[in-house]
């Protein structure tokens, strides 16, 4: 099994030197070798965790790693296959077929037979797999000749087939944090087997916060990018050491290193400012902060969430649309990801900005929470509640219900607030965009009822 799948007989770590010879990226010989190497996902790996202990005990069984990208799904089944001492084989979901896949099984099999010892295979992107593709590992999966970790960026629950997903354990893989990505970068500048500790470099901590600002959570990219600016750093001729500090980390990414702590004070001024800013019924101001934030390595989806918010809070029922485009484009950029969902935020924001404003619904849901809160809990009007058994009709549930689709002007004249809050109005449409039709559609209904109230 050479070429596609690597050594016939090792595809766990290669040496150091190997690692460190020229030509290896940076990202590729930082890789973790053991499971304290790994950074930002303690919550699954660390002591006494439930896979960590599946581990070193060697009896973990098949299991998908879901997560971002750069968070270290690969690398987790590489440290796996090298503590086990298990074969490592690699699949691209992109470049392998059936008959690929039909290979490796067989050999796994003969493997166990012959040596005992199990075959870790490793499906990258697996959520690109059909469902035969999938299918074809479960007999091994099943006698245990193979140990099966799928690393996927979408939900399996959607992506990977039921027979598969039943026989594994989902680990969800969480995006690398500010700190964890400069932990890992400081590591790469202090190596200096692997990493970069035997060049003569100076670093700033703006540029080293800048960087892992800039990866948004992918310590791939991160030291990708760190490794391509040290190259490109001046070197002092007096002390012949290579600084790196923002403005040469500016023009190695070709842009302004925008100041933005996603945890910090800015980051809740741009969102205040977007939201003011379309509140104001300004597309230009609102467009702005929505590229201020996502060049600057916010979260897409972040961003996506406060649109939606905003369409029901600030415009409601007076462009129900609004709601229907926010919704969209969230679902846009989580299926494209990031650039390609830049311009369907800017869409949304656009749309919202100039949409009819109304904090009707908001306010509506504010004043009925605070009554239901505060008010004691009336029980139910015994005209709205179901009667499917003969007790609850014996009880008078549902007596008195008035069904709307048989009156004429498709309106009852009954209350369905508890008594106490009988004539409580807590949705106020406005006189702006479709409200103005709401409102109409209310007062009229009212005065049906009014009339027929007076007649009784």
């Amino acid at each position: 099994m050479s070429g596609l799948f690597g050594d016939p007989e090792d595809e766990g770590f290669a040496p150091a030197a190997r690692a460190a010879g020229s030509g290896t990226p940076l990202a590729e010989r930082m890789r973790p070798r053991t499971l304290d190497d790994i950074v930002g996902q303690e919550h699954i790996l660390a002591p006494g965790t439930p896979l960590r202990l599946a581990i070193e005990r060697d009896v973990l069984q098949s299991i998908i790693l879901w997560g971002p990208p750069g968070t270290g799904k690969t690398t987790l089944a590489r440290v796996i296959a090298d503590f086990t001492q298990s074969r490592f084989v690699p699949f691209s979901a992109v470049l392998s077929g059936i008959k690929e896949i039909k290979e490796v099984m067989a050999a796994a099999e003969d493997r166990r037979r012959r040596t005992g010892r199990r075959t870790i295979v490793f499906v990258d992107e697996i959520h690109r797999f059909n469902k035969a593709q999938q299918d074809a590992f479960l007999p091994r999966v099943e006698a245990g000749d193979i140990v099966l970790i799928g690393a996927t960026t979408e939900n399996p629950s959607f992506e990977v087939n039921a027979a598969l997903l039943s026989r594994s354990k989902v680990f969800v893989l969480r995006g690398l944090t500010q700190d964890a990505v400069e932990r890992i970068l400081q590591r790469a500048l202090e190596e200096r087997e692997r990493g970069l500790g035997t060049m003569d470099l100076e670093v700033t901590p703006e540029a080293r916060a800048a960087i892992a600002g800039f990866a948004n959570g992918d310590a791939r990219s991160a030291l990708n990018l760190l490794e391509f600016s040290v190259a490109t750093a001046p070197m002092d001729p007096a002390t012949m050491v290579r600084r790196l500090d923002m403005p040469q980390l500016e023009q190695s990414i070709q842009r302004r290193a925008l100041l933005y702590d996603k945890g910090g004070e800015e980051h809740y001024n741009l969102i205040s400012a977007l939201h003011k800013s379309m509140r104001n019924s300004d597309p230009d101001a609102a467009v702005y902060w929505v590229a201020r934030m996502l060049e600057a390595g916010e979260d897409p989806l972040y961003v996506a969430r406060r649109l939606v918010r905003f369409a029901s809070e600030d415009i409601g029922n007076a462009d129900p649309q609004a709601l229907v485009v926010a919704v969209a484009a969230k679902e846009a950029t989580h299926f494209m990801g990031m650039p390609e969902g830049n311009t369907a935020l800017a869409q949304a924001a656009i749309y919202l900005a100039t949409a009819p404003k109304s904090n009707a619904v908001y306010a509506a849901y504010g004043a009925a929470a605070s009554d239901a809160h505060t008010q004691a809990a009336d029980p139910v009007p015994l005209h709205l509640r179901n009667a499917p058994t003969k007790l609850m009709k014996q009880l008078e549930y549902g007596k008195g219900y008035e069904y709307a689709h048989d009156d004429p002007d498709g309106t009852a004249a009954m209350d369905c607030l508890p008594e106490s809050l009988a004539g409580t109005k807590y949705y106020r449409p406005t006189e702006r965009g479709f409200e103005k039709e709401i409102k109409r559609r209310l007062d009229g209904w009212e005065e049906i009822k009014r009339k027929r109230r007076d007649r009784t």
